[in-house]
C-alpha cells in the first residue's frame, strides 16, 4: 500500500531531514585520515538523542549502529566499526536515518578523504548530478520509471559507469522503508503514478567497474563484486506539481565539508540551486 502525507506531515518529516543532514554534516567536520568509522558513529548517534530524535537505523531489522558508512568498494550498509580507519584517498558513504514524531528522515553523501584520484572524483559528482537528474523527474503526473530512467541514462551512457540493480530508493514516512520501491534505472512512462503527497527517497548507488554486488558474511555489507569503488547519495523529496519538493539539505553537508581541509568537495550542481538543496 502506498501512503499519501499530508501538508503537516511532509514538514515533521522534512524537520527529520534536516536533522539528517545535520548529523552528516557533524560527520563532515570530523572525518579525516585515521579516524574510525566507529567514533564517527558515536558522534552521530550523540548528535542526534541531545536532538530529541532516536537513530532510525540503529535496531532496524537488527542493523547494530546509527549510521551505514560504506568505504570504497563497500557500495551501502556498511558496519561502523573501531577497527576500520578512514585512509587517505578513501570515498566513505555515509548514510543516516533519523526519527521523531511518528516519522522518519534519511539521506546519504559521499565524502572523498585526501587527495583523491580524478576516476573518483568523477564517480562521486556523476553520482551526484544523477541524483538531481532523478529529482527532477519526481513531479505529479510522472512515473516511477521517469525517475530511474533519466538517472540510468546518465550514469551509463553519459558517464560510462555503472547503476546497481539489486539495491533501490523507496517510500518513507512513518516507515523507514514504505512503498514503492524507486529504481535507478527502468523505462520511461512506466511504474507507478506520481501523485502529491508521496513522499520517496531518491538514491542512485553507482559502481566505477560493473554493476553486480554481494553481500559479506555480516549479512549487512554490500561491496561490489569486482572490488571497484562505489559512490552513493540520496535525499527525501516530496511529489509536487511543477517540480519536487527536495526535504533534505545538503548544504549543511557541503558547508562542513568545504571547511574541512582533509576533505575534496563537489561542486554541487546547478540544478540543486533551483531546489535550494
Amino acid at each position: 500500500m502506498v501512503f499519501y502525507k499530508t501538508e503537516e506531515e511532509i514538514e515533521l518529516i522534512r524537520e527529520n531531514c534536516i536533522l539528517v543532514c545535520k548529523t552528516l554534516a557533524v560527520v563532515a567536520e570530523k572525518i579525516r585520515p585515521g579516524i574510525s568509522t566507529w567514533e564517527l558513529d558515536q558522534l552521530a548517534e550523540t548528535f542526534i538523542r541531545d536532538h530529541g530524535a532516536a537513530p532510525g537505523f540503529k535496531g532496524y531489522r537488527g542493523f547494530p549502529a546509527t549510521l551505514c558508512i560504506s568505504v570504497n568498494e563497500q557500495v551501502v550498509h556498511g558496519i561502523p566499526k573501531p577497527a576500520t580507519l578512514v585512509q587517505p584517498g578513501d570515498i566513505v558513504s555515509v548514510d543516516c536515518g533519523v526519527v521523531r514524531n511518528g516519522f522518519y528522515g534519511d539521506a546519504a553523501y559521499t565524502f572523498m578523504v585526501g587527495a583523491v584520484s580524478d576516476e573518483k572524483v568523477k564517480l562521486c559528482q556523476s553520482t551526484l548530478n544523477a541524483l538531481f537528474i532523478g529529482i527532477e523527474q519526481a513531479v505529479a503526473g510522472n512515473r516511477i520509471g521517469d525517475i530511474g530512467s533519466a538517472i540510468q541514462e546518465y550514469i551509463e551512457r553519459t558517464c560510462g559507469f555503472s547503476i546497481v540493480r539489486d539495491l533501490v530508493g523507496h517510500g518513507i514516512g512513518r516507515n523507514l522503508h514504505e512503498k514503492p520501491e524507486v529504481p535507478n534505472y527502468g523505462k520511461r512512462g512506466k511504474g507507478l503514478k506520481l501523485q502529491e503527497g508521496l513522499t520517496i527517497a531518491i538514491e542512485p548507488m553507482v559502481n566505477l567497474g560493473r554493476k553486480e554486488v554481494r553481500t559479506l558474511k555480516d549479512g549487512w555489507t554490500v561491496v561490489t563484486s569486482d572490488k571497484t569503488v562505489s559512490a552513493h547519495y540520496e535525499h527525501t523529496v516530496a511529489v509536487k506539481k511543477g517540480a519536487a519538493d527536495v526535504l533534505s539539505d545538503h548544504r549543511f553537508i557541503e558547508k562542513a565539508v568545504a571547511a574541512n581541509q582533509e576533505l575534496t568537495p563537489l561542486k554541487a550542481p546547478d540544478t540543486a540551486r533551483s531546489f535550494g538543496s
